[in-house]
């Protein structure tokens, strides 16, 4: 299956959001601004060989990981509790701990809370794979923002990085899969792009794997519309547990000829998908260690709160 092609703009590419309080697009409003995730997407429909998906889990700081999943009447409470706590919050996303798109209830979130908090930017993480087919149902939640796990442009190095891809009730595997996930992320990319919507690509940099390659990933991006990148070292985890970690200085030489090509985003946390308050006041680091407990300080706070109640 052939990607689609770049095109020029019909009408306007010009983002509709200000991303000056955006923590996650913006490195002037990273240390200032907060952002909250709220975990109600737990399925995924890909295997990608780094990613192990964990609950209840308090001492990783990383996606795919959370203390708990909620709904939406869940995460619109939490919403309340968390604008109320710190008004320093602006972004509302959803990081999973699966695929944000994989799942109903994230669409059914942000229609949920969409007319009570105007001040907050609706933001989505996303492997890409559902994003050409619910691009109208994130358009009209008010979803300005969306980042997409992008980490190869050619099938022959994804199928080293992808298990499998689940699509309209068929399971992928192989090149076949890869070619697939390219194709929905590039056409879902320009669909965005087109509406106005501005989005970041996250690529987690594979010693051995593509680290040679995202230069590639960062051209075909940029002419597909992607406004900014985000280059994320691997953590050796699950099927690519044997790898080693990206060394600095590799992760700074990819981010420097990448750079060349597309705008970088270098103050990445990992953040979990339950990640409340400003980026890097968690405390938190990879690999954690028992006294660096990664539960969001709101949701401390709370089970604190609740402790003492109880007593």
């Amino acid at each position: 299956m052939e990607a689609p092609a770049s095109q020029e703009c019909k009408g306007t590419c010009t983002p509709k959001v200000d991303i000056s309080t955006h923590p996650c697009y913006s490195s002037s409003a990273h240390f200032r601004f907060g952002r909250i995730h709220v975990p109600v997407a737990p399925r995924c429909n890909i295997q990608c060989n780094y990613c192990i998906r964990k609950f209840a889990c308090p001492n990783e700081n990383r996606p795919g990981v959370t203390m708990r999943v909620v709904s939406p009447d869940q995460a619109l409470s939490t919403i309340r509790q968390a604008v109320d706590h710190d008004p320093r919050l602006r972004v509302l996303g959803v990081a999973g701990p699966g695929d944000a798109l994989a799942n109903d209830a994230t669409l059914a979130t942000f229609n949920l809370v969409k007319d009570e908090f105007p001040q907050l930017t609706r933001c989505i993480s996303t492997n890409g794979l559902l994003l050409p087919d619910r691009i109208d149902e994130i358009e009209r939640a008010g979803i300005t923002t969306l980042t997409i796990t992008m980490n190869a442009v050619d099938p022959e190095i994804g199928e080293q990085i992808y298990s499998h891809v689940r699509y309209k009730g068929k399971t992928y595997r192989g090149r076949a899969a890869a070619e697939l996930l390219l194709h929905n992320q590039l056409q879902g990319l320009r669909e965005a792009d087109l509406r106005g919507m501005l989005v970041k690509i996250n690529s987690v940099l594979i010693p051995g794997v593509n680290d040679k390659h995202l230069v590639e990933v960062a051209r075909v991006a940029r002419d597909h519309g992607a406004y900014i990148m985000n280059i994320i070292p691997m953590l050796p985890l699950a099927k690519f547990a044997h790898l080693e970690e990206p060394s600095t200085e590799m992760v700074n030489q990819v981010r420097k000829e990448c750079g060349e090509v597309i705008k970088q985003f270098l103050n990445c946390q990992r953040c979990r998908a339950d990640a409340i308050g400003v980026p890097g006041e968690d405390g938190c680091g990879t690999p954690a260690t028992p006294e660096k407990v990664c539960i969001p300080k709101f949701l401390m706070q709370r089970q604190d709160e609740t402790s003492l109640a109880a007593d």
